[in-house]
């Protein structure tokens, strides 16, 4: 477990919050991997080499092969007893349609859907802020 006080610095890991149409895209986690069967916004972890936001457009464009426009930066989550900060980004599809090339599934979700998926963790709090600040429809 990581403390307050730690001097490593975090990993970086960013995740595409994809909107469209008033639902949002969400990827369910593939067996042999930690957390499998749940679901998450899909995205990876930084390279030493890369920006948040290049990070995200190529993870986005590894998993799903299409290609995304940042709208903006959502709120930095460490997730507690690890050493990785999550940096979600809400954003549209620019090309092509998502497909499931590294995850089980893809589900489009409304609002009022998202609460039934059996989430990662860290991505509950993501999708709840998306619930707070999106205009009322």
């Amino acid at each position: 477990m990581s403390a307050p006080d730690d001097p490593r610095p975090r990993l970086r890991v960013c995740c595409a919050v994809i909107e469209r149409g008033g639902k949002l895209l969400a990827a369910r986690r593939p067996q042999g991997r930690q957390l499998a069967g749940k679901w998450e916004f899909p995205g990876g972890k930084v390279e030493p080499s890369e920006t948040d936001e290049q990070c995200l457009v190529r993870e986005v464009f590894e998993e799903l092969g299409v290609r995304v426009e940042i709208v903006r930066k959502l709120k930095e989550r460490p997730i507690a007893g690890s050493y990785i900060c999550l940096v979600p980004f809400l954003c549209r599809l620019t090309l092509g349609e998502p497909q499931p090339l590294v995850h089980e599934a893809l589900q489009w979700l409304a609002p009022a859907d998202l609460p039934a998926l059996d989430w990662a963790p860290a991505d509950i709090p993501i999708w709840e802020q998306w619930l707070l600040e999106r205009p009322s429809a």
